[in-house]
């Protein structure tokens, strides 16, 4: 069992002793990372890891009076711990125009890959589909009497040559 109250926090590797001779490497993938969401406003870690002078200058003036800070300066602290505001988060992006327009590119190729399958790939169609053959096929069939209980021909009415109402 070791103490991680020890520990070193480097924002890539986290190093820790450990009972015996050595230390325990903790890959970065399994330390906290800033993630910004309007559903969890308070991220694990602040946005900015490292701080700059002046912005160490500007944390040791926060913990004086805030009235003695300037707008800008209070917005600075703000974007040390936070990325974007709510204002940022909520404003819309023009995504959909680029969806939108992959949408229409897309469903015009398909309309063009179908014409060019209509006059190149599929032949013409088979003559059993024509008009004539099937008025001729379904004559055919009423003549044969196909299923007359409930199917076909029980629609047919053979005294006045037509179809029943």
């Amino acid at each position: 069992y070791t103490s991680f109250q020890s520990c070193h926090f480097v924002p890539s590797i986290q190093t820790c002793p450990v009972l015996f001779e050595g230390s325990v490497t903790i890959p970065a993938h399994t330390l906290p990372r800033y993630n910004e969401n309007r559903a969890f406003p308070l991220p694990d870690i602040p946005y900015i890891a490292e701080l700059t002078s002046e912005q160490k200058a500007l944390k040791e003036k926060e913990k004086g009076a805030w009235m003695s800070l300037s707008t800008k300066e209070k917005v600075e602290l703000y974007h040390i711990k936070f990325n974007h505001t709510y204002a940022d988060m909520n404003k819309g992006s023009s995504e959909w125009k680029s969806v939108l327009g992959f949408t229409f590119f897309f469903i015009g190729f398909t309309g063009l890959f179908i014409m060019w399958q209509r006059k190149y790939v599929f032949g013409e169609l088979p003559h059993t589909l024509s008009d004539e053959w099937v008025a001729m096929q379904t004559k055919r069939m009423l003549d044969m009497r196909v299923n007359p209980v409930q199917g076909f021909s029980a629609k047919w009415d053979y005294d006045k040559n037509e179809w029943k109402k």
